[in-house]
């Protein structure tokens, strides 16, 4: 193709791209930051832009441009646009690669083995989930190291010496607030960069000691060295990582970034790459930034936070008020928005505002939560920052208020509708109804009627139905399946939940809690365990499993001089009596699908099962025993071998017509729907409180793993590694709960903006305070906002 072809085809795909996109294909190199608004068409601004590159610098296999996306079905849906359009303007599918983070991090670790320090062919990679057998092991040792910080948890906040009481507590830190501790500190810290000797030195500075003080006889109750305790759990989980020949996903990144400290192997990257375009920026974390950065330029040092000596090809593009994972991974949407200031004094910032997907008055529903939320929080922050005045002197007045200076919830971007006579296609779909409905139903039964009637009222006028309701969590979405069965065939619609997909991938674990227990009954690790799967299935109410695992004996097999303890205790003992009574009638292989049935598994879970317990006997053929069906169900978890169902793969499936898809809000991003349904918004769902577990609450009115969590972010972001400032609990705690309110609201954001015609919300007025069980109604706030919007669009309250 001659280059006047070209050219030609190049401003024709130009022209079928609206101005926030068009501007990203434009773009000639040097750092831009695109802040997309939900429905703006990044992903396809992001493909056209990539092609148009390709074209203009000719690029190929030795010089070509990296796209980095968050997810596996991401990077396949953008690599398809990408090929589309340079086949479109006549080239080859080639100078371009498409991939993950944590892909091209491997890639790059993988190709310089020995720079990366891993030994590639003895090291296993592995999720640290909070039962993976590693992370008990961690907590063991820490606990056996440490005995004085040990028994300073222990005694808390009031403990009277009571022997019980202090086997609960013991139980509680073992298995539930030190492995949630060190899961935290283990992906903050090293997600930023930091190494548990970084952490330790902080610890001590800010203790103004210069080591651990292990005479703690004299400290106050509920004061503890949190940063400590957490650079300990963090250091013994490397030293494990280590011996064990185990990484996990921040190792991957960080060997990366050694290959790149070397000058001769960053040149070498940096030579083939001509272009960075990252997308879902605001997920990121500074280490993942860091390797981009670093491809993307060119650096004399690759150490994290050293500057680049030139600038950056790179096109980073995210929604700041998309950020829903940040309560729960290293995500924080800070670093983006810091990229998007930086961005905007140089010129460099688009702002792609303007959305085709919705019809116009569910993006004014939207715009006026953002603007709703944003002032509720300046109003607390005004009213704190006075009630700080008052409490503090001047001088406790300013360090307070450089501390809690939050940025707002939401980044100040309205959505637009596009302009008339827009390019694409379908672009801001006439409502159905007025577009936005609100509902106030006296009970979670009357939503469920009211959301039936809806789609009936639907279908008629469109027969090929696409639709969703979408969840807080995954117990409301098998609440609302179980109950709109009915318009299978009565519409000849498929209902669809997604969580039921989900609860089949659980099935390996939940076998190995009960098999385990059944195998060593009297160990309360195994018993509590096995009660919160029971809990957690239903099976049982919930309670306080610390305290009926303390003495499991007696919790088993109680004497006849045991008081008769309360009906939801006895529950329990008799489904975990029938469970040893069945290990002592049943044949080893017939256990796993004992277990099945008596957890009342559906048709796939009970498929699911019998695949394990086949996997167990292909392995076990001379020994087929419980303690070898634990030992292989352990060495499969730990290994990540089990293939269950991929959601990766499961996109196209959630968004079919003629199907009622329910979902929960988190797995919905990235997806639309005609019709959208949001039941069940009560203010204790969104936004909720920061929630202290019962078994926790003798530490005090906050969680340690919350609190280090606020260290380590306000740490990173304003600097104080150079100048530490001594931590406040109960400060970190309000910012944890700031951090909570705010990402609930950019969930419910995210939940608003998947609707194209229809977007339906109801808040009921008498709704369960625990989804465990449905049928205990009670009187119920609605979420804040509700009364806000239905006054707004003058809908009935």
């Amino acid at each position: 193709m001659s280059s006047e072809s070209l050219d030609r085809e190049i401003q024709d795909l130009l022209h079928t791209l609206r101005s926030g996109q068009r501007a990203m294909a434009e773009w000639q190199g040097g750092e831009l930051a695109v802040s997309a608004v939900p429905g703006s068409g990044k992903s396809t601004g992001m493909a056209a832009a990539a092609a148009i590159v390709i074209a203009r610098q000719r690029l190929n296999a030795q010089r070509y441009l990296v796209v980095v996306t968050f997810t596996r079905s991401a990077a396949l849906n953008i690599k398809g646009k990408i090929r589309h359009n340079l086949q479109r303007l006549g080239l080859p599918p080639t100078g371009f690669w498409v991939s993950t983070l944590h892909g091209l991090a491997l890639q790059i670790a993988t190709r310089h083995g020995g720079a990366s320090g891993i030994d590639w062919d003895n090291i296993t990679l592995m999720d640290p989930n909070r039962n993976h057998r590693l992370v008990q092991t961690t907590v063991d040792q820490w606990i056996t190291e440490h005995p004085y910080l040990m028994q300073h948890l222990l005694r808390g906040q009031q403990f009277d010496g009571e022997e019980t009481e202090r086997l609960r507590r013991q139980s509680a830190l073992r298995t539930e607030i030190l492995p949630d501790l060190m899961q935290t500190v283990v992906q903050e810290a090293k997600s930023s960069g930091l190494r548990p000797e970084d952490l330790a030195s902080l610890a001590d500075r800010l203790s103004g000691k210069d080591g651990v003080d292990t005479d703690l006889e004299q400290d106050c109750p509920g004061e503890y060295p949190i940063l400590t305790i957490a650079a300990g759990l963090y250091d013994r989980y490397q030293q494990n990582l280590r011996t064990r020949g185990l990484m996990d996903y921040d190792d991957m990144i960080l060997a990366a970034l050694r290959v790149l400290e070397s000058p001769t192997l960053r040149q070498f990257w940096q030579r083939q790459v001509f272009a960075v375009f990252e997308d879902e920026a605001q997920d990121s974390s500074p280490l993942q930034t860091r390797l981009l950065e670093i491809l993307a330029g060119e650096s004399s040092d690759s150490s994290l936070n050293a500057p680049l000596n030139a600038p950056l090809n790179l096109i980073r593009v995210g929604d700041p008020n998309q950020a829903i994972n940040s309560t729960f991974t290293p995500a924080d949407p800070t670093f983006f928005r810091q990229f998007c200031q930086r961005c905007h004094a140089q010129g460099r910032l688009v702002e792609m505002d303007q959305a085709g997907r919705s019809t116009p008055i569910v993006m004014v529903a939207a715009n006026q939560l953002v603007d709703w939320v944003n002032q509720q929080a300046e109003l607390a922050l005004s009213h704190q920052t006075l009630q700080t005045r008052r409490d503090n002197s001047q001088e406790n007045f300013q360090e307070n208020s450089s501390n809690n200076s939050r940025v707002l919830p939401f980044r100040p971007q309205p959505i637009r509708p596009v302009d008339p006579g827009d390019p694409q296609p379908n672009a801001n779909p006439d409502p159905v109804g007025r577009g936005v409905e609100i509902l106030r139903p006296a009970t979670i039964e009357e939503t469920v009627t009211a959301i039936r009637d809806r789609i009936r009222t639907i279908v008629r006028g469109d027969g090929d139905f696409q639709g969703a309701i979408l969840v807080r969590e995954n117990r409301q979405g098998k609440f609302l399946a179980e109950r709109l069965q009915d318009l299978e065939t009565e519409l000849g619609l498929s209902i669809y939940e997604v969580g039921e997909q989900e609860r089949h991938s659980h099935v390996p674990q939940e076998m190995l809690t009960l098999l385990q227990f059944m195998q060593r009954p009297h160990s309360p690790d195994y018993l509590k365990a096995a009660l919160k799967v029971l809990s957690d299935r239903q099976f049982i109410p919930a309670q306080d499993f610390n305290r009926l695992a303390a003495y499991p004996e007696l919790f088993l097999y109680p004497t006849a001089l045991e008081p008769q303890p309360p009906e939801s205790v006895r529950q329990a003992q008799r489904f975990c009596t029938q469970l040893l009574r069945a290990r002592m009638e049943l044949p080893p292989t017939d256990l796993i699908a004992f277990l099945g049935l008596s957890l009342q598994y559906d048709q796939t879970e009970l498929a699911t099962a019998d695949k394990l317990a086949d996997y167990c006997s292909q392995r076990l053929v001379d020994d087929l025993s419980l303690p070898g069906m634990v030992a292989t169900l352990q060495d499969l978890l730990n290994t990540e071998k089990f293939e269950g169902v991929d959601p990766q793969a499961m996109e196209s499936r959630y968004t079919a017509s003629k199907q009622v898809t329910i979902i929960t809000m988190h797995k919905a991003k990235g997806l639309d729907w005609n019709y959208v349904f949001l039941p069940f918004l009560q203010q204790q769902s969104i936004p909720g409180s920061t929630w202290i577990p019962n078994s926790a609450q003798f530490l005090g009115n906050f969680t340690l793993s919350a609190v280090t969590r606020s260290y380590l972010r306000q740490m990173v972001h304003s600097g104080l590694l150079a100048t530490p400032q001594s931590p406040n609990p109960t400060l970190a705690w309000e910012e944890a709960q700031s951090l909570k309110r705010s990402e609930e609201y950019r969930l419910l954001y995210v939940a608003m903006t998947r609707a194209k015609r229809l977007l339906w919300m109801a808040a009921e007025q008498q709704a369960p305070f625990s989804w465990s069980k449905p049928e205990q109604l009670q009187d119920s706030k609605p979420c804040p906002v509700i009364p806000y919007l239905q006054q707004l669009f003058g809908l009935p309250t």
